[in-house]
């Protein structure tokens, strides 16, 4: 066996492994998205204003802020294949409880408390994931096949989104919002057993045998991660603020899309607005990949293929968000948060993949960091976005504050950015 056979997965393994993921981010985020899409119905039921929404939506990110390093540090440390399967445990418990946890009380803000502390809960145990998958890919996949690897598992989160959004939708409408929560709860629990059972352990029990046999034990690297010297770095403080820019704007389409057609455009079929986006999204996002490891083999500088598609990302998601104030007609509304969200597939490409780059023995630790920055926009963007719309009732005032964040993301990447390695 030679070090690369030994250190890399080999294609069919690739092949199992980015599969697996791809379902786990398709799990992850079916369970994510479905307050969103119930937020409507429950805040209807229980009473709550735009604020209240607002804060419920965000407290997911109270948690997942707050185990993004911890999850790329263990995954780094133990392994991804660990961290995942126990923290998908948790996440997929806390998404089949709520329905319940809601119930628990027939005060109004004690409910309301209670729900919160659920999404915060969610997150908690949903900051492990990425950055576990991350430190997985980094580690095991070669350097000219991790674009194309990377966004494919990442393209599972769209579908996870499109799951809630075309199932959950027809399940709101005729059982309730209940329903919803149940049944992307069993499909979460569905993909932890099928991981932790089928892939991981018959991973492990290869790994095992390959140990037996060698001559020598495999070297595990516990090298520290230099932080002082990284914090020094514009090139890792590039797609931090990158990234913060970039999941604002997600996370407010991600979170309030549903929302605004529904308040806009409340004859307009949901499974339409749910669907549509995130199934362009998918293509976007395995085109995103296909092009930067195409560009790369042909001889682009990865500090430019990250660059370029990035901008488009980001530029792209701008100019929609400013365009979509201007409609009148829900084609037309449709059309710019379908290009919106197709934009923000190609982020996968770009930065969120940089970490790679910059610290490929560190990916773990240095994307939990990023993503720890890109985690804050999911409490302040989300919450700030219901108390405008509460204060002006303008959602063109949300959309367009949205679109200059980007814009400033874009600049300052296209200044700082690098893809070539710091540490």
């Amino acid at each position: 066996m030679t070090e690369s056979e030994g250190k890399y997965w080999t294609r069919p393994e690739r092949r199992k492994w980015a599969g697996g993921l791809f379902f786990g981010c398709m799990a992850l985020y079916a369970c994510r998205t479905v307050p969103p899409l119930c937020l409507p119905n429950m805040a209807e039921e229980f009473g709550w204003d735009k604020t209240q929404s607002g804060t419920v939506l965000g407290s997911f990110f109270w948690g997942y802020t707050m185990t993004q390093f911890l999850g790329g540090y263990l995954s780094d440390k133990i392994g991804g294949d660990v961290v995942l399967p126990v923290a998908a445990t948790f996440w997929t418990l806390v998404t089949l409880m709520t329905p319940q946890l809601a119930y628990l009380s027939t005060d109004k803000y004690t409910t309301l408390y209670i729900v919160i502390l659920s999404r915060v809960l969610l997150g908690l145990s949903q900051g492990f994931h990425v950055p576990g998958t991350t430190s997985l890919i980094a580690r095991k996949v070669l350097e000219e096949e991790r674009s194309s690897t990377y966004s494919f598992v990442c393209a599972g989160s769209p579908l996870g989104t499109l799951l809630t959004g075309s199932v959950g939708s027809l399940l709101l409408e005729t059982y309730g919002w209940h329903s919803v929560y149940y049944f992307i709860g069993m499909f979460s629990i569905l993909w932890t057993l099928g991981m932790r059972f089928i892939l991981i352990a018959n991973h492990r029990k290869k790994y095992q045998l390959s140990v037996d046999s060698a001559d020598k034990p495999i070297k595990v690297d516990r090298e520290p991660v230099p932080w002082l010297m990284l914090l020094t770095k514009s090139g890792f403080w590039a797609p931090v603020i990158g990234h913060f820019c970039h999941a604002n704007s997600f996370f407010i389409l991600l979170s309030w899309a549903p929302t605004y057609f529904h308040e806009n455009f409340p004859t307009a079929k949901g499974w339409v607005f749910n669907v549509v986006p995130w199934v362009v999204s998918i293509f976007s996002s395995i085109f995103g990949g296909w092009l930067a490891d195409t560009m790369i083999r042909k001889g682009y500088s990865v500090t430019f293929v990250r660059k370029f598609i990035e901008t488009i990302s980001l530029i792209g998601t701008a100019g929609a968000l400013i365009l979509i104030s201007y409609m009148s007609n829900f084609e037309g509304a449709l059309f710019c948060v379908v290009f919106a969200v197709a934009s923000c597939g190609l982020h996968n490409s770009g930065i969120l993949i940089n970490t790679q780059d910059i610290a490929p023995k560190h990916a773990g630790s240095v994307f939990g960091i990023m993503n720890m920055a890109g985690a804050i926009p999911g409490f302040v963007g989300v919450y700030m976005a219901g108390h405008i719309l509460e204060a002006t009732k303008s959602w063109a005032a949300v959309f367009n504050q949205t679109a200059g964040v980007c814009i400033f993301g874009c600049i300052v990447y296209l200044l700082f950015g690098t893809g070539k390695r710091i540490i």
